[in-house]
């Protein structure tokens, strides 16, 4: 397809879950960017599900965007400076994903601790039943807690794990002054205090590698590192040889650098917990999110603002 009567006014940038480009094509008549060839004028919005996002050769495609709607919190797929040259803002869907994605958070801590997703295999490959005895794990109650990024969802994970008598710290940006949770100057004084370091800050080029060698060395040979930021956060390379040293004692991963490929040397690993980036991967949450992408486009195409911008 290269053009529709009248010319879209919103289009899909990449791939979604079904049921928001059905909305998207119902409401819209949205095409997808696959279905368009060259320069498209007329286009105004353009949403981003999975994967790809805006481009600033999309960027050229489109003349006349003048606004881009992501599917989740996470936008750094798109150009965002490409973006912010042109005045092209960027919404996303803070708030709807925060308990999911905590929850998740959370389960990940319990699981990599206990060592519950192992415990699991070593039955299921009769272990147990031939007389092995699994071995001892880590409590989770008491435990130290670090907080790489006490966001929103940042601040529902620490809310759910006062319930467990953690003690927690946290880093960010600025200090927060609405908590009372002790506040480390870096990522390193951070991880060398905490029994467990919980990785929720935004991606992007900024916070590329943030959590390197040093970091992961200052967790230690007792701690546990877990991931529902981004994959680019963390240098998978340097994880990778922090567990096959020992330098830590396992990970919690829910994201990763190049996702959907996971590094093989993590894939056989008992002292990691693997998930297929599903935090917010809930029937309720899933929905809401698209109702909020869609509220935004609506917004925007009538009003000319968006209801979640980002900065």
């Amino acid at each position: 397809m290269t053009s529709l009567p009248g010319g879209p006014r919103v289009v899909r940038a990449s791939a979604m879950m079904p049921e928001l480009e059905r909305d998207l094509v119902d409401r819209y008549a949205a095409p997808s960017l696959a279905e368009l060839d060259g320069v498209v004028p007329g286009v105004e919005v353009a949403v981003v599900g999975f994967g790809n996002g805006v481009t600033a050769e999309v960027m050229d495609r489109l003349p006349d965007l003048r606004a881009i709607v992501n599917f989740g919190v996470g936008y750094d797929a798109n150009d965002v400076d490409e973006a912010r040259r042109r005045g092209i803002p960027i919404a996303n869907t803070p708030d709807v994903l925060d308990d999911c994605v905590a929850d998740v958070a959370v389960g990940l801590v319990i699981d990599v601790m206990r060592g519950l997703s192992a415990a699991d295999r070593f039955v299921r490959r009769g272990e147990w039943a031939g007389g092995s005895r699994f071995p001892l794990t880590r409590r989770v109650t008491g435990a130290r807690v670090g907080i790489l990024g006490l966001g929103r969802i940042g601040l529902a994970i620490a809310r759910r794990l006062e319930g467990f008598d953690t003690v927690i710290s946290y880093h960010s940006r600025n200090r927060r002054d609405d908590v009372q949770y002790a506040y480390a100057t870096s990522p390193i004084e951070l991880a060398a205090s905490c029994d467990v370091l919980i990785v929720v800050t935004p991606g992007g080029p900024g916070t590329q590698g943030l959590v390197d060698a040093p970091v992961l060395t200052a967790l230690g040979p007792d701690g546990f590192l877990v991931n529902v930021a981004r994959g680019s956060v963390v240098d998978e390379d340097a994880l990778v040889a922090a567990l096959e040293d020992g330098r830590i004692a396992g990970a919690g991963l829910d994201v990763y650098a190049h996702e959907p490929r996971v590094p093989e040397a993590l894939t056989g690993r008992d002292d990691v917990v693997l998930l297929p980036h599903v935090a917010s991967g809930t029937v309720e949450t899933r929905r809401a999110m698209a109702d909020l992408v869609l509220d935004n486009v609506e917004r925007f195409l009538s009003h000319g603002v968006l209801l979640t911008p980002v900065d």
